[in-house]
């Protein structure tokens, strides 16, 4: 059934090919706002980014994208539907139609953007790196100790590149096992399976929280690489693009500004400063670029929260994963997160 699943999906996929080899997007925002909602992709359980909860809600960081866009386009978060996915489903349930986005803790790379007929609109969710997890009992305290270990890595994903490229340059020697999933990687840990499991830092914080004992399992220091994740499109709809750019960009201001979930509505009917009267839409009429109504930034925080608020509920210091804000602080803080304005 499975096999006949994605045969049919290839078969879909392979009648709405344009001219590149790739779906092409066409109106996308029409057909969202015709069906009434954002089918949007997710990791298929990633704490703090995209997992279920214990009532089976779709809770983190990128399921809180797809919110903002669905709070933007219809004034309702709750009218986005989600599509979890491996990571070597991904890409490919974009190209084929079956999802509108990808919010899914990918890496922003050029193959990808400029390769394979997507479209990443340039928001980066987090800012992230690769680092390795290991069990505190191998007695390692960085991963240029690491020489002969046995890594997990999961398939499908631009760690295995980074992993070999940063061995090669230190002139070390491993032995790499992978896995389709997260999870698989994890309990392959766990299990000694492997001595160390790597990922982007934020997975692994992630897969720690998830393990018998997360505080036998340390972090070790090096990042090895870039990994912006933000979200995805299809390449050939400008429109849609803008869109999930600015959700992006607009959750950024609201934080900068002191806009918050608590307070958007009062700014909207209070404020004296031009900045936020343009982003909350009281003064000029900056939604209608987006074919959006004039509140729709107030609709995202309201609804969802502006960055920060998003960032510390589902991986900030109150939350299992406990990570600091780092780079993924505003500018004015220290970070390197800075968007344009909304004028």
């Amino acid at each position: 059934m499975k096999m006949l699943k994605s045969t049919l999906a290839i078969v879909t996929a392979a009648a709405v090919l344009g001219v590149s080899g790739f779906a092409q997007a066409g109106a996308t925002l029409d057909a969202v706002q015709k069906k009434g909602f954002v089918q949007c992709g997710v990791s298929d359980g990633l704490p703090g980014f995209s997992v279920p909860d214990s009532t089976g809600k779709i809770v983190g960081i990128d399921a809180d994208y797809c919110r903002a866009v669905a709070a933007a386009v219809f004034g309702d978060a709750t009218k986005v539907k989600f599509s979890q996915l491996n990571a070597k489903e991904r890409f490919t349930a974009l190209q084929s139609g079956e999802i509108d986005m990808l919010s899914r803790n990918s890496t922003m790379t050029s193959s990808r953007d400029a390769g394979m007929g997507l479209k990443f609109p340039g928001f980066i969710t987090y800012y992230d790196g690769v680092g390795f997890l290991a069990n505190s009992k191998l007695g390692v305290k960085s991963a240029k100790e690491l020489d002969g270990a046995t890594i997990c890595i999961q398939a499908g994903t631009t760690t295995e590149l980074n992993v070999s490229d940063y061995f090669r340059a230190n002139g070390l020697k491993y032995t790499p096992i992978t896995f389709d999933t997260s999870d698989e990687s994890a309990k392959s840990l766990e299990s000694g399976r492997c001595d160390v499991l790597t990922s982007d830092k934020s997975q692994l914080y992630a897969q720690r929280s998830k393990l018998a004992s997360p505080k036998d399992y340390v972090v070790l220091p090096e990042t090895i690489s870039k990994e912006p994740l933000g979200p995805v499109v299809r390449n050939g709809d400008d429109e849609w693009l803008a869109i999930v750019r600015w959700v992006g960009y607009a959750m950024l201001n609201a934080e900068e500004a002191g806009v918050t979930s608590k307070n958007v509505e009062a700014e909207a009917k209070s404020t004296k400063n031009p900045d936020v009267a343009r982003l909350l839409g009281t003064d000029g009429e900056y939604g209608k670029d987006l074919k959006l109504p004039k509140d729709w930034v107030v609709k995202i925080v309201k609804q969802v929260g502006n960055y920060g608020e998003v960032f510390e509920k589902n991986l900030g210091k109150s939350t299992p994963l406990e990570i600091d804000r780092g780079l993924n602080a505003l500018w004015t803080n220290g970070g390197i997160q800075y968007a344009p304005p909304v004028r």
